[in-house]
């Protein structure tokens, strides 16, 4: 009898969990000719940018970690474009740069960041790794595996104390969801219902292992559902799709029904970070996604469709390989922070 009953209340159970409401399917987000152009542009400044950074550091004029996000641009170009400058808040973890960007901070200040120089947006003590913007709702920026997570649940539930509508974008890798402290921060999240979305942007290798060998499950949307997160897949190389995700997440969270887990299926085409030669690979892999899958090219096709001339992209292209020159030449040309700078943005307390 009693083994009966346990099996009738564990089918009780999990009838419960399966037929509890979820978020809608989303859709891929119906653009005008005016935003998959802005969207095109962002795209391209952060793959511009990325590479010029790539440059810099080959000639040693970036120091420490590099972490390009070649590839990945879809990903904060959708995501970012849905949420609401100055009430929103984005946290990610070291590959850091494009978010950065899609948060509308000027690439002078960032590029300046990386090559450690007094003008750039940490005053150069930050570098690639940990830079920070409060008055874009950029919160780092952090080299810790994870602990961008928890900080996340942090300003989610910052949000929720001041109720002031504003919902976090919390960024992680593959690598950093197999991390305890993202479980912890999903419990808390899920029980006090916080206006959090758990981005999981998940370019096939962390450091250097495939997902489908450090995982034992690689279907990373469903980390959340022991938690009662629902979670949702989506192309991470296609921007209508990301953005269409980030629609029904963001109308999920801002009703107040908690977390949503997002997993970004996406790819990088350089290695972890600038010393990494990503042998682990081949080149005919990263040769066939750029061929088949790469997000400008297919925003590129879209545009086309949507009767945008070519000539048009290459002025558009122009434009952006200036501003990335100038970025560039800003950061080459501005002073290091002086010696005094080390002794600033200290905490020092008595206990």
């Amino acid at each position: 009898m009693a083994k009966a009953a346990t099996k009738k209340n564990a089918a009780a159970s999990g009838n419960q969990i399966s037929n509890r409401e979820r978020p809608a399917d989303p859709k891929p987000y119906k653009a005008s000719k005016e935003e998959l152009l802005a969207f095109y542009e962002e795209m391209l400044l952060i793959r511009r940018f990325e590479e010029k950074a790539g440059q810099l550091y080959g000639l040693g004029l970036i120091g420490g970690f590099c972490h390009l996000y070649i590839g990945q641009e879809a990903v904060v170009t959708g995501l970012q474009s849905a949420i609401s400058p100055g009430k929103d808040s984005v946290i990610t973890g070291y590959r850091d740069h494009g978010h950065m960007l899609a948060c509308g901070i000027d690439p002078n200040v960032v590029m300046a960041e990386l090559t450690g120089r007094e003008a750039g947006i940490s005053r150069g003590k930050g570098g690639s790794m940990h830079m920070f913007s409060v008055e874009h709702g950029f919160y780092g920026g952090h080299g810790i595996v994870g602990a961008q997570v928890s900080l996340g649940a942090g300003l989610a539930f910052a949000h929720k104390y001041k109720d002031d509508g504003g919902v976090c974008l919390s960024y992680f890798g593959d690598g950093a969801a197999n991390q305890g402290q993202v479980y912890e921060s999903f419990n808390m999240a899920e029980l006090w219902k916080l206006p959090i979305i758990f981005v999981i942007e998940n370019n096939q290798y962390a450091m250097g292992t495939s997902v489908n060998r450090a995982s034992s499950e690689d279907q990373l949307y469903k980390r959340g559902e022991s938690f009662r997160i629902p979670g949702i897949q989506v192309d991470g190389m296609d921007v209508l799709a990301v953005r269409g995700a980030a629609e029904t997440a963001l109308d999920w969270v801002r009703a107040g029904k908690g977390p949503v887990l997002l997993e970004m299926k996406t790819y990088r085409y350089r290695g972890h970070s600038m010393s990494d030669p990503a042998k682990y690979r081949s080149r005919e892999e990263v040769q066939s996604v750029r061929e088949k899958s790469d997000p400008l090219e297919r925003l590129k096709a879209q545009l086309f469709e949507a009767g945008v001339k070519e000539d048009d992209l290459k002025v558009m292209e122009k434009e952006i390989r200036k501003r990335v020159n100038e970025s560039a030449d800003f950061a080459e040309t501005s002073p290091e922070p002086d010696v005094a700078e080390l002794y600033t943005d200290i905490l020092v307390e008595q206990y």
